[in-house]
């Protein structure tokens, strides 16, 4: 069976969870929530921290929302979120979404937040939620795209910055570039009743910028992408501390304004 061959780019670090932990239907699968019935059963890869995933519970519910991730300990975090939010109708699993652990035609939603931008084959893992997906259901699936960032003030550091996660993303078997290619994925797959769309975050507030720069500096220099990234000989330490620091200055400037776009699709099946 096909293994996951990628390295998770990002880990699990205090900075990155505090990114994930404020994701909603709302904000980041705005896309699919129209879709959602009462009833339906669900599967969500790469739940991570399971605020999506709790979301996804209450709309459904009393269907069943299975929710998987490749990393066992994160999946510790989403439990106690859906205990918190006292939900009973949610299940989780440890999975590899190159080989989902599921007879064929189990779901009637399959759902992938952020996912394939650090897969090793996202051809693949869409041809296998394609698999545990009933006919008449739907596999939906929205990633970031680092190229199209955009962000004022121009810092030269942040430039450097978003030069280095792409190389160093890409030198872990991912794609950080993931939204523009979502349709291509999707139709290699196999899928032909596609619909593409996009969607962007947008960080401008005060609280929003100093939020979004506080954690992609702490980031930069303390989670497993700063590691992978000295380690792998695409930085150094010193290289990464200025770079941290300009995230802090970009962050306090009252100009400051950044936009994260979305490549999504709604796959039929």
């Amino acid at each position: 069976m096909p293994q996951e061959t990628a390295v998770y780019t990002h880990g699990h670090h205090e900075s990155v969870l505090r990114s994930h932990t404020w994701r909603t239907a709302a904000n980041s699968a705005a896309y699919l929530v129209g879709e959602l019935r009462q009833g339906a059963d669900v599967l969500d890869v790469g739940c991570g921290p399971g605020t999506i995933t709790a979301d996804l519970a209450e709309l459904v519910a009393p269907g069943r929302v299975t929710a998987v991730d490749a990393a066992e300990g994160v999946l510790e975090q989403a439990r106690a979120h859906v205990e918190q939010r006292g939900l009973d109708n949610v299940r989780f699993a440890v999975a590899d979404v190159h080989a989902l652990d599921f007879p064929d035609d189990s779901f009637d939603v399959v759902h992938a937040h952020q996912v394939l931008q650090h897969v090793g084959d996202p051809v693949q893992a869409l041809r296998e939620m394609r698999r545990v997906c009933r006919p008449g259901g739907i596999v939906a699936a929205r990633d970031s795209d680092y190229e199209a960032f955009a962000w004022y003030p121009r810092l030269p550091a942040l430039d450097e910055w978003l030069e280095l996660y792409r190389r160093v993303a890409r030198a872990n078997g991912g794609e950080p570039d993931a939204g523009r290619r979502l349709l291509s994925w999707a139709r290699a797959a196999g899928f032909t009743d596609i619909t593409p769309s996009a969607a962007a975050w947008c960080f401008a507030t005060p609280a929003d910028r100093t939020w979004w720069s506080g954690l992609w500096a702490d980031r930069t220099v303390a989670s497993v992408y700063a590691e992978l990234a000295v380690e792998g000989g695409h930085t150094t330490h010193e290289r990464l501390r200025t770079i941290a620091d300009a995230w802090h200055t970009w962050g306090d400037h009252d100009d400051a304004w950044f936009m994260v776009p979305h490549g999504e699709v709604l796959c039929r099946v």
